[in-house]
């Protein structure tokens, strides 16, 4: 009874780690395309990579070791820093300066299903049919939340659209492959060690793109939405992802990417008054049936 306790408490944190994570991943679109109106796409991923890594070696190292117990995870956590900050931070902004932010949201319900295919395909991740049925009842959602006819695929936005696509094939492998090295060594010191490993291939290029820009010129503005880029758009939910996913499966940890569009909404019905119509209650019933099915536990017989 205590050990089914405990592990619903680590399930509900991870959940609430989940939905952290995107409200924080949420703000960063819009924050993300003011700041790429001033500076270069890379300068600014060689920026928040640079701000995350400082921070999270400056907190692990006040809380305890950096060592890892096993020595080949740190080539593990190198390859993980490439895949799941590197090349998905680099597609990702770059892709989102080339294209509409309504084909980012509608490319981006293409994670949970490269997450839940490469966990299968690595033997983290069972194929279960239920997993497989929510997370298309997620995705319908979020296409009717969207609109499709919002996006706009043309060839104006082919190499952004493709580079958005890339992302999300890199952030999916990255969640299936990585849970065991995150699971053994603590989301902190895991987190800690892929954002130094993508420290050294984003800082000395971002430096390099930034040095295209005249630095001085930059409103004050810009670099306080850059450090909040870092921060809050960075950082804490690279850590919270990592939290989650050494609780639960990496299906779970990527379903959970549909309710980003929900909360955006949601926000602009706060903050900018719009109003919620019909075809939102039906989209946002799909996606949290589609997320219940997605974390749904099995009920042994």
């Amino acid at each position: 009874m205590e050990l089914v306790a405990a592990e619903k408490a680590d399930n509900n944190s991870a959940y609430a780690a989940l939905l952290a994570v995107q409200i924080f991943f949420g703000t960063f679109p819009v924050v993300g395309k003011t700041v790429l109106a001033v500076i270069p796409s890379v300068a600014l991923v060689g920026c928040r990579v640079g701000i995350a890594a400082t921070l999270l070696l400056i907190f692990q190292r006040s809380r305890g070791t950096l060592r890892l117990v096993h020595p080949g995870d740190y080539v593990r956590l190198a390859g993980f820093g490439l895949l799941g900050v590197t090349l998905n931070q680099l597609f990702f902004v770059k892709g989102l300066s080339l294209t509409k932010a309504s084909n980012t949201s509608l490319l981006a319900v293409t994670i949970p299903i490269f997450a839940i295919l490469a966990g299968a395909v690595i033997g983290v991740e069972r194929l279960r049919f239920v997993k497989v049925i929510g997370i298309v009842l997620a995705a319908i959602g979020v296409v009717l939340l969207i609109d499709p006819k919002n996006a706009s695929f043309s060839s104006e936005t082919t190499l952004g659209d493709i580079l958005i696509i890339l992302n999300s094939l890199c952030y999916g492998v990255y969640v299936a492959a990585s849970k065991d090295v995150v699971t053994r060594n603590g989301a902190m010191r895991s987190i800690t060690w892929i954002f130094v490993f993508a420290a050294v291939i984003c800082l000395p290029i971002g430096f390099y793109s930034l040095s295209t820009i005249e630095i001085s010129a930059v409103d004050p503005l810009i670099w306080a939405a850059v450090l909040y880029i870092g921060i809050a758009g960075t950082a804490l939910p690279y850590f919270l992802n990592a939290f989650a996913l050494a609780r639960v499966d990496p299906s779970i940890v990527a379903v959970f990417v549909y309710l980003q569009p929900v909360i955006g909404f949601l926000m602009a019905v706060v903050f900018l008054g719009e109003r919620i119509g019909p075809n939102f209650i039906l989209a946002a019933g799909a996606i949290f049936a589609g997320v219940f099915l997605v974390t749904r536990r099995r009920t042994p017989r």
